[in-house]
């Protein structure tokens, strides 16, 4: 599994700032708008496809050197259609993210059942890899010192995400987002609240532990996406390790 704050902060750190920056990001709208010919679409869809692979087994640290030669083309055609490394890691995370969500909004519509929801839902998943490309405000976890009783609510203008497991000296929660998060947070908020509806129905039905959290589920995902070099092995390895840890998810009777 790879935890990617680091390799994201080493990909933005190269991203160009200030009026750079925003030319980049322009270069970028326009190059996603503007008709591309046969061999640059081809040459686009190859560069995509090695990205997802390269990042997914090295983590988003990788360089974009190795993109470019597992999709067989030269280093400057990968520039060219994005001008920087954060952006091949944003357009990445954001089309994994979009991913996870239409999963979880089929498991909300196809299945009655809460449990198996959530359990298809975490199996279409964690087969589809995604887990080992989930961008790191997703699973982005920190310390807190315990809140003094009666703290109450998070400040206005800002809601945190649903809490971890509570410790008995601190506990672990996902870093709060602004109630109007940045363009590329907006798929994070939407995955997070469709995988809330498919968290809270099965709570409900009293199939999942009560302390069981939307931040949970996802670390499932990225915890049961190995990358072995076998892809035999590796979905034997994922499918075995899901069942392990659904198992955990469950609530037992008392």
């Amino acid at each position: 599994m790879h935890i990617q704050d680091s390799h994201w902060s080493a990909a933005s750190a190269v991203a160009p700032a200030g009026p750079v920056g925003a030319a980049g990001n322009a270069r970028e709208d326009s190059a996603r708008t503007a008709p591309l010919r046969v061999d640059a679409q081809r040459n686009l869809e190859h560069v995509l496809r090695a990205a997802r692979e390269v990042f997914g087994e090295l983590g988003y640290g990788a360089p974009m050197e190795d993109v470019a030669r597992r999709a067989r083309v030269g280093v400057g055609t990968v520039y060219r259609r994005f001008p920087s490394k954060d952006v091949l890691v944003r357009r990445i995370a954001e089309e994994e993210t979009s991913r996870l969500t239409d999963q979880a909004r089929a498991a909300l519509g196809q299945e009655d059942e809460p449990w198996s929801a959530l359990s298809r839902f975490l199996r279409t998943s964690v087969a589809s890899g995604a887990g080992r490309l989930l961008p790191p405000q997703v699973l982005r976890v920190g310390v807190a010192e315990e809140e003094p009783e009666g703290a109450g609510t998070a400040p206005v203008g800002e809601a945190l995400l649903p809490q971890q497991r509570s410790l008995p000296t601190a506990e672990l929660r996902l870093v709060g987002q602004r109630s109007a998060p940045e363009p590329d947070d907006v798929g994070t908020a939407t995955l997070l609240e469709v995988v809330g509806q498919l968290v809270e129905r099965a709570r409900a039905a009293g199939e999942l532990r009560p302390d069981v959290t939307v931040s949970d589920v996802l670390l499932v995902i990225a915890t049961a996406a190995p990358s072995l070099p076998d892809a035999a092995q590796q979905a034997a390895a994922s499918a075995r390790l899901l069942d392990i840890l659904l198992e955990g998810l469950r609530s037992r009777p008392m």
